[in-house]
């Protein structure tokens, strides 16, 4: 299957599982779970982006919020395309497209595969 997904694909389950992950099913019976680590991580706002660019630093200081573990406190539909995600660490400007989730799964499957 290939990583690109059309207009036809889309969810049509959420679901947490273990508190630590989301399970996604899709209208072409394909199931994925992503943990909300993983997901907090590859956030596609451009200031995630431009952050994941910069060489990481030499003596980070993690502010209290990155102290938790990433949960999402609402996930709210966006359109007929995306999800957007207001995670626990205030961060909320990044909208998961369909396309974006699918990827995220697939690379996530294709991992598990790996180990």
């Amino acid at each position: 299957m290939s990583s690109g997904t059309s207009p036809s694909i889309y969810p049509v389950g959420l679901k947490v599982e273990g508190g630590d992950r989301l399970v996604i099913e899709w209208n072409d019976s394909v199931r994925h779970v992503l943990t909300w680590a993983t997901l907090r991580k590859n956030c596609p706002c451009a200031g995630c982006r431009t952050e994941r660019e910069k060489p990481p630093p030499l003596f980070p200081i993690i502010k209290p919020e990155e102290a938790q573990p990433a949960k999402p406190r609402s996930i709210e539909p966006v359109g007929r395309y995306a999800y957007q995600i207001h995670w626990n660490d205030g961060h909320d400007s990044g909208i998961y497209t369909f396309e974006v989730l699918r990827q995220l799964g697939e690379q996530a499957a294709a991992e598990q595969l790996g180990s």
